[in-house]
């Protein structure tokens, strides 16, 4: 019996938890959740969106999986998604970009990883005001933390058996911190014994558009993951079936990186996927390969059959309905 914190969030992210939590526990692996809540639906009563005890109970548990959850805006708050990855020191972000047959795109056959450093760059916010001149956001690469994003990818290379990992970077104009990030990728690439190659971000933005299947797994710093994951996403269906893992020493966090869509919110039309595929990418964490495999497969059998799609994926299905019709074919695995 696994002890799993389960953040259901804000606006669809109840809907999608209940969905996921239903297709895991059908799968067979025995999980007990400790639900507790963050963003807007806890400001009032708690005048933060990430109250201490939902960290304490990350900590607790060492593994946790979150739907949408929404910072407010203007308001002086700090992301909650970055202030977890920093309080937790979930440096590795992993998004899976995979092709589904049945989903329609204009691509077939990707199948790449992105591996996006997760704790400095320009998402350590550090900003100042530039009197009433202007304003000065600081990008930190420091040597430490992208020889363990290196290396993290280097080994998720070998132990997944993919081809091969391709850094990307700015090195040509941001000769110090990009130089360094690079740097640091060759030198400890070299120690790895696989094929590797880097990439300037805008050729890779180009690239991934015009031939994604030749991309296997990318690693890089923050800004450069958190946009290329986005445009990933765009080239297979979507943020409604892409997952996420932060993932640190002594912690994991799973999540839907999609948003809340507060505008369907309680309607039963939202996409679970996202969160499902980021439940298959736990299961694997926890070493639950079996159940992990019956999820993916029973994922592919429904968009492939495609009776039974959400709106966002053009077919007329509940939250619910999807949900039942991936359990169907878990059974019957």
């Amino acid at each position: 019996m696994y002890k799993v914190t389960l953040i259901p969030g804000d606006g669809i992210g109840p809907e999608v938890a209940k969905a996921m939590t239903k297709v895991v526990e059908t799968s067979g692996v025995k999980i007990e959740w400790e639900e507790v809540n963050a963003g807007e639906t806890v400001m009032e009563e708690f005048e933060t969106p990430l109250p201490k005890h939902v960290i304490d109970t990350i900590k607790k548990n060492k593994i946790a999986i979150k739907g949408p959850i929404t910072t407010p805006i203007g308001k002086g708050f700090k992301s909650v998604n970055v202030t977890l990855r920093q309080e937790l020191d979930l440096y590795v972000n992993l998004r899976p970009i995979k092709s589904f047959k049945g989903i329609k795109s204009r691509y077939e056959n990707v199948d790449l990883v992105i591996v996006r450093e997760n704790t400095e760059d320009l998402y350590a916010g550090i900003e100042h005001k530039l009197g009433n001149y202007g304003a000065e956001s600081i990008k930190i690469i420091t040597k430490d933390a992208s020889e363990r994003i290196v290396d993290f990818a280097c080994n998720y290379v070998k132990d997944n058996k993919r081809n091969k990992l391709t850094a990307v970077h700015k090195a040509n104009i941001m000769k110090l911190t990009d130089g360094l990030f690079l740097d640091v990728f060759r030198e400890v690439s070299s120690k790895h014994d696989i094929n590797y190659d880097d990439l300037i971000v805008d050729a890779a933005a180009m690239n991934l558009v015009l031939n994604p299947e030749k991309y296997d797994v990318m690693v890089m710093p923050n800004l450069y993951g958190d946009i290329l994951s986005d445009l990933g996403a765009g080239l297979v269906g979507g943020l409604g079936i892409i997952p996420g893992a932060n993932i640190g020493k002594d912690y994991a966090v799973f999540e839907a990186v999609h948003g809340s869509a507060p505008q369907i919110a309680g309607q039963n039309k939202a996409n679970p996927t996202a969160l499902i595929q980021s439940a298959v990418m736990m299961l694997r964490y926890l070493e639950e390969y079996e159940c992990a495999d019956k999820i993916e497969k029973a994922l592919g059998e429904v968009f492939l059959k495609g009776e039974k799609l959400t709106l966002d994926l053009g077919g007329s299905a509940s939250t619910t309905e999807f949900a039942d019709e991936v359990c169907k074919y878990i059974l019957n695995s």
